[in-house]
Formats: structure tokens, C-alpha cells, sequence
């Protein structure tokens, strides 16, 4: 008999995190990246699991949403969060990390597993329906004959928004007399950098931002952006005060030298363990790069800034799971296809990464012969499975983790205590569920 395998399509955070899930359980796996030999517009690094976004995993508080969902992932023997928490940079209660260390770390646990097979080749078109499982792991800007085979298995619900970048400064380029550090309602120092703004030179930020140049959409694109990463010019556009409630929020960040709290705040976060390179928080943007190095440094601090990356705007491609998904990740119409990451529909790193471990799970189920799982609706992993396959189809749209794809509590429950009492009861199904997968 042929010993069983998983091809993995995509060696980012949803196909490493397969990768690792199905080599675990004792399969083996070709897992194919097309990088060195061909890049996205988003990736510049050879290595496996690239961010290429923020360098942020959110929340790490398991009254959170996002933060069970890690803390699930966890439980579940996930080589991103080992990765991420061995790569951690300060981000206060926040899980961020150093970029470069976090994708080395993924890289070589990838590369030494004796059942993972690494394929560095471009891959165009899926492989032929057969006995062993596929797992597409693409991400968001899935193109060429890929995409082509994806749209003729979903059909015409294939959907398209933009997601955005935000930039990155040296911090060395920082002007410190004029910055301070300090986390929202800490006490001490924290671990943002905050660049504070009076009312005259936030609404001078404004017209600048506003009049600024940006790149101009092509005939084909028709952009749809995610609720939760707008570009801060389109932020703009729903009225003067949004920034101030929004990325650019004072509140619970007075200047420690004054006691003030300014009129409005640019908050920056460590890129890496060294703190050399600072991210601005919320300032994803599509704006032309001369206009941002030019409207940026209007922000006091940013004066001398040095850009190390700017902001920029990137497609992202999913289905509308509700009519093409499984519960399971299988895809209706190719039960041994199963899609893994943004493809599916959720969106955000842990999110995507959540995805990868459910469908290496199942993908080794099925090479083995076993029955595909499902996660408990309780669960984080199972309110998002239930986002993707329960939602009314015209009313999908991607979304990160959160209470509200939760089943309701029984009962009444303090909101205070709400956070808590779902991640005791979703860590007591998730142990129950773990003993089923085995």
C-alpha cells in the first residue's frame, strides 16, 4: 500500500501550521512554496510564514476572543503560537513579535520534521482529484491558474476586498524629546511609543491627509475593505473625529512629562526584540509613497522619520464559505480539497493560522482513513468554523475572531464576567474534543 500523504499548497502561516498538524499525526506531507523562485507583491523574505502586515498577534488575554483562540491553539499543539511566543517583542498585553525571528523559528522546525517534505516550485494549477488530500493555503492574493481552478469549484461567489499596510520607521529617525512611552491605562513606562498631537496640529494632519495623493485604483479592481483594517484616508472620510476615536485615540495616554493627555496620539509598536523598527498602529493607508513620507512627518516626532517600509494595499481573495465550505474545511464540490487560512473567509494572522491547524487536522484524519472533526461551537475554533458554514450567504464577509459568533449564555452573567465564563467553557469542550481527535 501507498504510505499516506497531504499536499499542502502554500508555505505561510495557514500552511505551515497544516504542515506541522499532519506531520504530527504521523503523515507525510509535500508541502510546495513558490518563493524564491517567484514573490507576491506583499513578500520579500525566502522564509516560510512571512508577516507582511503588522507584526501584532492581538490580545493574549483568554478572556478575549482573540486571546481563547490562541490559548485553544495552544492546547491543540500549534507550532505558530510556540513560535510566536518564543519570538515575543514587548507589546504590553498584546502577543507581538520580532518579525524575522518569528519566520526563522517556523522555517527550521519546518525544514528538520523528517515527514515534511519542502517543495520549493510554483505551483499553477491544483493536482488532479485522487486519494491524497490537498490543502490550499494560498492567503489573499491567490492568482493565475490557482485562482482559476478555485473560481470554477466555488463559482461566481468568489469574492475580492483590499487589505492594507501600515509603515514602518526606524527608530533611530525618532525625534524622543517629542515622543514619549507609555501603554494605554499602565501604569510605568509600557511598550508603545506615542507621538502626542494638540487640536491645531491634528486638524492640520487632517487637510494634509485629506489633499494628499493616492494610488489610484485600476478599471478591475473594486475595493471592499475590511471594516476592521480601513486606510486611515478613508477612516477620513466618515468625518473629522474618527481618527480621534480610532488608531490616533488619546485616552488613557497622558504625557508622563506634563500629565496631559494630548488632543490626539500616534501610537508606535516595536517591530522587533530590539527596537529598532516601530510600526505605526492603525495607519495602513493607500496613499502614494512620496505623500506619506511627506504627510507623515508633519506628526510631531515623525519630523526626520525614516521609512523602512511604507503603507501599501494588497488584494485578498476568499470564498464565500457559507456555500462552498464543509464545516470540516472540505470543499463540497472536492471533499479532498480543503481550504486553509484567508481563503476560507476568516480574517487575521491567528485567525488564518486557526484555520491551517483545523484543516491539517482533518486532511490526516482523512489520509488515515479517519472521519473529518468539528470543533465545538463553544470553542473559538468552532464560533469561526460556524461563521464561515452558518452564515446567510449574502450577508458573509470576512471576520476576525470575536464573542458575538459565540453561542448565547444561559442565563444572566455580569458583562465583566462574560469573557471569563466563554473561556472556561470553551477550554472544557475544546478538552473533550481533544480526546476524540486523538
Amino acid at each position: 500500500m501507498t504510505p499516506p500523504r497531504v499536499t499542502i499548497i502554500g508555505g505561510g502561516l495557514a500552511g505551515c501550521e497544516a504542515a506541522w498538524q499532519v506531520a504530527q499525526r504521523g503523515v507525510r506531507v509535500d508541502l510546495h512554496e513558490m518563493k524564491p523562485l517567484r514573490f507576491s507583491p506583499a513578500h520579500e523574505s525566502e522564509l516560510l510564514a512571512e508577516l507582511v502586515c503588522s507584526n501584532s498577534l492581538r490580545s493574549n488575554d483568554p478572556a478575549s476572543a482573540v486571546g481563547l483562540l490562541k490559548e485553544e491553539m495552544r492546547r491543540l499543539g500549534s507550532l505558530i503560537m510556540q513560535a510566536a511566543d518564543a519570538t515575543a517583542v514587548p507589546a504590553g498585553k498584546a502577543l507581538a513579535v520580532d518579525r524575522s525571528r518569528f519566520a526563522g523559528r517556523v522555517t527550521e522546525c519546518i525544514l528538520a520534521h523528517p515527514l515534511i517534505n519542502v517543495v520549493r516550485e510554483e505551483v499553477r494549477s491544483l493536482p488532479p482529484e485522487g486519494e491524497c488530500p490537498v490543502i490550499l493555503a494560498t492567503g489573499p492574493l491567490t492568482a493565475g491558474g490557482l485562482a482559476e481552478n478555485l473560481a470554477r469549484l466555488a463559482g461566481s461567489r468568489n469574492l475580492a476586498f483590499y487589505d492594507a499596510i501600515a509603515p514602518i520607521v526606524a527608530a533611530e529617525s525618532l525625534n524622543m524629546d517629542i515622543v514619549y512611552r507609555k501603554s494605554r491605562w499602565d501604569d510605568g513606562p509600557g511598550d508603545y511609543l506615542n507621538c502626542p498631537l494638540n487640536e491645531a496640529q491634528y486638524r492640520e494632519f487632517l487637510r494634509l491627509l485629506g489633499g494628499a495623493a493616492r494610488v489610484p485604483l485600476k478599471d478591475f479592481e473594486d475595493p471592499r475593505y475590511f471594516e476592521g483594517c480601513l486606510p486611515i484616508e478613508v477612516m477620513l472620510e466618515r468625518g473629522e473625529q474618527t481618527l480621534r476615536f480610532g488608531p490616533m485615540k488619546p485616552v488613557g495616554l497622558p504625557d508622563p512629562r506634563t500629565g496631559e493627555t494630548p488632543y490626539a496620539v500616534v501610537q508606535l509598536r516595536a517591530e522587533n526584540l530590539d527596537r529598532t523598527l516601530y510600526n505605526l498602529v492603525g495607519f495602513q493607508t493607500k496613499l502614494t509613497y512620496p505623500e506619506q513620507k511627506r504627510v507623515f512627518r508633519t506628526i510631531p516626532g515623525l519630523e526626520e522619520a525614516e521609512f523602512v517600509r511604507l503603507g501599501s494595499i494588497h488584494r485578498n481573495t476568499f470564498v464565500c464559505a457559507p456555500l462552498v465550505l464543509e464545516p470540516t474545511l472540505q470543499l463540497k464540490k472536492r471533499p479532498r480539497l480543503l481550504l486553509a487560512g484567508q481563503l476560507t473567509g476568516v480574517e487575521g494572522y491567528v485567525e488564518s493560522t486557526a484555520m491551517g491547524l483545523l484543516a491539517g487536522i482533518n486532511a490526516a484524519r482523512t489520509a488515515l482513513g479517519g472521519k473529518p472533526m468539528v470543533p465545538p461551537p463553544a470553542t473559538a475554533h468552532g464560533a469561526l468554523i460556524r461563521h464561515l458554514t452558518a452564515t446567510q450567504p449574502d450577508c458573509f464577509q470576512p471576520s476576525n475572531v470575536n464573542f458575538g459568533l459565540f453561542p448565547p449564555l444561559s442565563g444572566k452573567t455580569r458583562k465583566r464576567d462574560r469573557g471569563l465564563i466563554r473561556a472556561r467553557l470553551a477550554l472544557e469542550a475544546l478538552a473533550s474534543w481533544e480526546r476524540e481527535i486523538g
